[in-house]
């Protein structure tokens, strides 16, 4: 945080600011306007913000929605100056998004205070933030090379077989060993796939400018042409079914409504939403796959009878995560729900999960109807 923008019409008080600011070791840069203060902001990306409120060209409250509407600048500590007598809407600029605010005239001890306080908000974030990423590479360290080892060890081991002693294997024992290569190939190419797929749409989410161009190529692609969501959902989790050798524990009640999204997505979303619950439940369990379409959104809800999620567990998801696996010993390293999310929140879409430990988890996902 050691660069600051100052946004204040008035000189002096710009001047005031900037010499306690760079006699602490602050490196400054000053605006005389809200619009001059955002090329600032933007040219710069300081590390905290302290701007007036009344001022000519653009307030403090424009400069404020603006900078909470990008991306880019959304999370940067936003300090109101405040004139006494507007003490009264301290509250409004909180809710806008301020971090703080000072009345004029304050003091430097009120400053730098109002400043530290900030500084010491950010490095505890920071912390967490370093912590949740030490938490996943240590996760991916252990879960990864599992994940690679475990269809690498079946295509060797059968492939060895076959190499040293093909000539005393019966056909059957021929077939079987065939089968587990392929078996174990097929696991290890969706594994590539899958990490591929949200390395890319993990890089996209995180680029406002190529996000919305995604959505804006593809809606010119769907605009006025919806799919039978009905079929897709149904071919695609009976397939999952079946793999799964669980064709009796599928009950799919489905809606008939024509949404705009790729069909090769909502295949995607749905094979991982319906392999995780039969990945998470017992078989002679029901996987429950339901679809209505109501006030023009359309949900797909998805519910398991498994062990289910605790709230603290649910808040944790992501990709890479899993919970208890040394006790169940699921295979995957998280990612299929990740980038069932990732899918859905690339068309403006909501996932949610509700469950109950010990009864049933339901995955729920909300498309807008266009």
């Amino acid at each position: 945080m050691k660069r600051i923008v100052v946004i204040d019409d008035e000189e002096a008080s710009r001047e005031t600011v900037m010499r306690i600011l760079k006699s602490e070791g602050y490196t400054v840069e000053t605006a005389e306007n809200g619009w001059e203060g955002l090329l600032a902001i933007r040219a710069h990306y300081p590390g905290l913000i302290i701007c007036d409120i009344a001022m000519p060209i653009m307030d403090g409250y424009e400069v404020l929605r603006e900078l909470r509407s990008d991306p880019l600048t959304a999370t940067i500590p936003f300090i109101f100056f405040t004139a006494q007598e507007m003490m009264s809407s301290a509250r409004h600029d909180m809710a806008l998004g301020a971090d703080d605010y000072l009345t004029k005239p304050f003091t430097a001890d009120e400053l730098l205070k109002a400043i530290a306080f900030q500084e010491t908000k950010q490095n505890a974030l920071m912390k967490k933030f370093q912590e949740k990423i030490d938490h996943l590479q240590s996760y991916v360290t252990r879960s990864l090379p599992h994940e690679l080892r475990t269809p690498l060890s079946g295509i060797m081991g059968a492939s060895s077989l076959i190499r040293d002693s093909h000539k005393s294997l019966s056909e059957d024992e021929l077939k079987t060993m065939i089968e587990l290569i392929y078996t174990s190939a097929e696991r290890l190419n969706r594994f590539i796939q899958n990490y591929l797929q949200f390395a890319q749409l993990a890089i996209t989410a995180q680029n406002p400018v190529r996000l919305e161009a995604l959505r804006k190529s593809r809606s010119e692609l769907l605009r006025g042409k919806g799919i039978p969501s009905e079929a897709v959902i149904s071919r695609t989790a009976s397939e999952i079914a079946q793999e799964a050798a669980r064709e009796r524990d599928l009950n799919l009640v489905l809606s008939a409504a024509a949404i705009e999204i790729l069909e090769e997505d909502l295949s995607k979303i749905v094979k991982e939403l319906v392999d995780n619950a039969f990945k998470y439940s017992r078989t002679g369990t029901p996987v429950h796959v339901k679809s209505v379409s109501e006030n023009n959104r359309f949900v797909l809800s998805v519910t398991d009878h498994g062990r289910g999620m605790t709230a603290g567990q649910i808040a944790r998801i992501g990709a890479y995560m899993q919970f208890e696996r040394d006790t169940y010993e699921q295979q995957g390293v998280g990612l299929g729900l990740e980038i069932a999310r990732c899918l859905i929140e690339t068309y403006e879409g909501e996932l949610n999960i509700e469950s109950i430990p010990g009864q049933e988890t339901t995955v729920h996902l909300s498309l807008v109807i266009m």
